[in-house]
């Protein structure tokens, strides 16, 4: 009969030198496969005589269960290195930053934020919003607003136009949001207190100007509308975009052909070099122009100037955006710049309110 201690120490000498699960499962089957050193012992039990079998049984049975300990145990070794050597492997430096996830690494476009702020201001006054198409008509566009034939702006320098259609006219992508307040004459009934925001597009790029940019109008039809009233609206909104107490405002005499009279509007400021602060100062900043709905303007409309007056004003979206949040180059709100927009641009969930601050 084979030596058993010869052949344990020879077993155990080869699970020892196992390296992985594979090499632990060749001794396995070496051992205990159905054609293993060990299977083929017990198998001669049933040819032994009884007292044979009481003195080798023990003793072969015995070698099978220390085999098979000493291969459980080496299994169990070989995975918690196995599992040491992976954590090891993956082992997080706690003392980094943690990336921020989609939604705060997510930024607003100071536009939209910009929009969201003169929204707000404007409708706690109680205007609503008033939308229209890009693409116009020159009638909405100039005839409406009382732009007369030969006027500098309906020049191709300054317009985009469009090649003629079947009927000869041409269309051509609005030079301001003026058309809007046309289309809602024609369709709302006074009293109007609209605003109306919104892309305008022309000729013309440099550092504080694109071939398109953004405009907020505000529009008010009334039959008891005066300049005090629109003097008063400018001066609320003004303190509540630039979060201020006070502002101090002039009004110079301007021309545009759909307002009389007609106002370019300053307001006061203090310049530290590339800092603009508002509300204080000896300086002044233009920031809009305004006047009194033309009585031309009415009638196009098919209003009455002897019944309804009213006022209007528009400013430059992303010029008081530049203004508010310190932007030296209107360009670059266009370039798609994700590193511009991750330091200008606002968290999704900021949302403006004139109780918690427009500007979050």
């Amino acid at each position: 009969m084979t030596d058993l201690k010869q052949l344990e120490a020879e077993l155990m000498k080869s699970i020892d030198a196992a390296k992985d699960e594979a090499a632990v499962e060749a001794v396995r089957v070496s051992a205990l496969g159905k054609k293993g050193s060990i299977s083929e012992l017990l198998k001669t039990l049933g040819a032994m005589t009884p007292e044979e079998r009481k003195q080798n049984g023990p003793l072969i049975n015995g070698l099978r269960d220390r085999v098979s300990e000493a291969l459980n145990a080496k299994k169990n070794a070989l995975k918690q290195a196995a599992l040491s050597q992976q954590l090891a492997a993956d082992k997080a430096d706690v003392t980094l930053p943690v990336r921020e996830n989609a939604l705060e690494r997510g930024r607003i476009h100071p536009v939209s934020q910009v929009i969201d702020e003169v929204t707000t201001i404007f409708a706690d006054m109680g205007f609503s919003v008033a939308e229209g198409p890009d693409i116009e008509t020159d009638f909405y566009n100039f005839t409406a607003l009382n732009f007369p034939e030969g006027h500098p702006a309906r020049e191709m320098h300054d317009t985009f136009f469009f090649n003629p259609g079947p009927d000869g006219q041409r269309k051509l992508l609005r030079t301001h949001t003026s058309p809007v307040q046309i289309r809602t004459m024609e369709k709302v009934k006074p009293p109007i207190r609209v605003i109306m925001p919104g892309r305008t597009y022309r000729c013309d790029s440099d550092q504080t100007h694109t071939p398109m940019f953004h405009q907020v109008e505000g529009l008010v039809i009334d039959k008891g509308s005066h300049l005090g009233h629109l003097k008063w609206i400018l001066e609320e909104f003004c303190k509540a975009f630039f979060e201020v107490p006070s502002v101090k405002m002039r009004f110079r005499p301007s021309f545009f052909p759909f307002t009389e009279p007609s106002m370019e509007v300053d307001i006061q400021c203090d310049r530290r070099g590339n800092e603009v602060r508002f509300g204080e100062g000896s300086d002044w900043m233009e920031i809009l122009g305004c006047g009194m709905v033309h009585p031309n303007v009415l009638k196009n409309c098919k209003l009455d100037p002897n019944e309804y007056q009213g006022f209007a004003w528009g400013m430059g979206i992303d010029r008081i955006a530049m203004l508010k949040y310190g932007m030296p180059d209107l360009r670059a709100f266009f370039e798609a710049d994700v590193r511009w927009l991750s330091h200008y641009g606002f968290r999704p969930l900021d949302f403006p309110t004139l109780a918690g601050g427009l500007s979050g």
